[in-house]
């Protein structure tokens, strides 16, 4: 394993000294990096293709979901947004009717999970913990606690909303914000660890759900109205609604897409199944690897899939690789 990872990290490194080198027929490009696993890598290996295939160069932004659509709101910037949940951002409808942003695709090709979620062994222990209603009546057997979402992700948001139409306090269910996404990941595998009471949000397609098996609580019914109010910062009346389907796009700025076509029709391209992500990111954690490192494990083995997002020259570029 030690060698594997010596050789990941040469691998990587290589890859990114190459990629610093300058190209003129491209320029620069700016591309958020949100803070959570998958879209990290989804913008090392975007990262790459740019750079090496057509010659950008690429610049990360460290972004969350709010944060990413109010810098384009307001300063046009960053050029990219990718792995951008819908669901958390409901002002992003009226920016793109105002033709400030284009969506291209759907990074994750069969959607997203968002949901709430107790641990299979509870259930298994006390399946009334299934329904909001088991652990409404029980909360010390979900540890009295709900794990929320960290500071800037909009599933703080919904879930805070959320929390008040179900009177989680109420009920003797403190919500507790995380401070990041590996606390929130921790949190899960902590209590698997040891066995112990958990109750919280999280979403898919992730390592951790697929290394922990989860049940998936019923919130009721999908409502459109009752999800959009829940998912805006200010909402009068939060009410009990299941989240839906989760669309998760890369968009860019319309004049980045009028700038730049040809990195616009790689980025709409640039897309992966849930289960393509969920073997990426459980390769990641067995490995302790970093976004750059998985980059280069998705690029070497998956020639097949990336190989098709590019235009005839970028694939001559990137021919040594594709072999």
């Amino acid at each position: 394993m030690k060698l594997n990872k010596v050789r990941l990290t040469l691998a990587a490194a290589a890859l990114t000294a190459s990629g610093s080198a300058a190209y003129a027929e491209c320029g620069n490009v700016t591309i958020t990096e949100m803070n959570w696993a998958s879209a990290a890598v989804v913008t090392s290996i975007s990262k790459f293709l740019m750079e090496q295939g057509y010659g950008c160069t690429v610049t990360t932004v460290p972004s969350a979901t709010v944060t990413s659509i109010t810098s384009v709101a307001e300063t046009n910037e960053p050029d990219i947004v990718t792995e951008l949940w819908l669901s958390g951002v409901p002002a992003y409808p009226e920016l793109e009717a105002a033709g400030k942003i284009t969506t291209l695709t759907d990074v994750l090709s069969d959607g997203g999970v968002d949901a709430w979620w107790v641990p299979q062994y509870l259930v298994d222990a006390h399946p009334e913990l299934a329904t909001m209603e088991g652990i409404l009546a029980n909360p010390d057997l979900v540890g009295g606690r709900f794990h929320n979402c960290p500071d800037g992700w909009g599933c703080k948001v919904t879930n805070g909303h959320l929390a008040q139409a179900f009177d989680l306090e109420g009920n003797g269910i403190e919500v507790f914000s995380h401070g990041s996404g590996e606390t929130l990941a921790a949190a899960i595998a902590g209590a698997y660890e040891n066995k112990e009471p958990w109750f919280g949000y999280y979403w898919a397609p992730t390592s951790v759900l697929g290394k922990y098996p989860m049940v998936q609580i019923d919130l009721g019914p999908y409502d459109a109205a009752i999800h959009d109010c829940n998912a805006a910062e200010e909402c009068a009346t939060p009410g009990r609604s299941s989240y839906p389907p989760a669309e998760v796009v890369t968009a860019v700025t319309t004049d980045f897409e009028t700038r730049q076509p040809e990195i616009a029709a790689l980025m709409s391209k640039v897309s992966f199944t849930n289960e393509q992500m969920s073997a990426v990111l459980a390769w990641q954690e067995d490995n302790n690897a970093s976004s750059e490192e998985t980059a280069v494990h998705f690029l070497t083995t998956y020639k097949d899939v990336w190989g098709s997002w590019l235009n005839d020259a970028a694939r001559e570029k990137l021919s040594a690789l594709l072999q």
